[in-house]
């Protein structure tokens, strides 16, 4: 039976605002960003090659403009002299974890918020890169609830996929490093406790196979292992 294998990709690198949640950040790439896009391309090729896959022709991406801009950028590239018309959709379900009604104001100014609410208490240290923890903000939610959201789509959209397909076949996925994580938990392809100890390099792909019986396995692709001290700005 053939394979078929959600290819995820972090979006690149972006126009971020400092010591900010990234959440619903709107903002596009950087220079530097654009070019780890263009060169996700060639490790792509490479991969497909090297095993044989198809590449399908729909990229699903997160709807924020570092996701699209990325998918973009890859789209055309992958377009060049290929017969096959390869295109883009878009999905809220691939977003980031959001932050609710704090989005896009700064880790100080959310705490800020929260102190000034006598209805909240206050966040517990490092709240930013705490799985469980959801801010109590309207429209908020947690990092692991952020994955379940996007694990949801991965599942729904390869599940049909399988139904489709008579060769292996990789889907590509555009989105965001933690929600990417957490989604890979809910997977089951990560442990939990490996979470934050763990990111994902920009626009360097992790290959995931849905198996038959709805199981999953990490087939290639390296996560990015956290140094210490390095800041959680996915």
């Amino acid at each position: 039976m053939a394979k078929v294998i959600a290819a995820l990709l972090r979006h690149g690198d972006y126009h971020q605002l400092a010591d900010t949640p990234s959440a619903l950040q709107p903002f596009p790439l950087t220079t530097d960003g654009i070019e780890q896009a263009e060169g996700s391309v060639f490790l792509l090729q490479g991969v497909l090659a090297m095993y044989g896959w198809s590449l399908h022709p729909v990229i699903d991406s997160s709807r924020l403009l570092r996701g699209w801009q990325t998918a973009e950028v890859i789209r055309k590239a992958l377009q060049t002299g290929a017969s096959t018309l390869f295109e883009i959709e878009t999905f809220d379900e691939l977003a980031e974890r959001s932050v609710g009604s704090a989005a896009n104001l700064t880790v100080r100014q959310i705490e800020s918020v929260l102190q000034e609410d006598p209805r909240c208490s206050p966040p517990p240290e490092g709240w930013k890169s705490d799985s469980r923890y959801r801010l109590p903000l309207q429209g908020a939610e947690s990092l692991i609830e952020a994955g379940e959201r996007v694990a949801g789509h991965i599942e729904s959209r390869l599940a049909q996929l399988q139904q489709q397909v008579e060769v292996d076949t990789v889907k590509l996925f555009v989105g965001h490093g933690a929600a990417f994580r957490h989604a890979a938990h809910h997977l089951g392809v990560l442990e939990f406790h490996r979470i934050a100890a763990l990111s994902m390099r920009h626009c360097r792909p992790v290959f995931l196979e849905r198996r038959y019986a709805g199981a999953w396995r990490h087939l290639i692709g390296a996560w990015k292992v956290r140094s210490e001290g390095e800041a959680f700005v996915d």
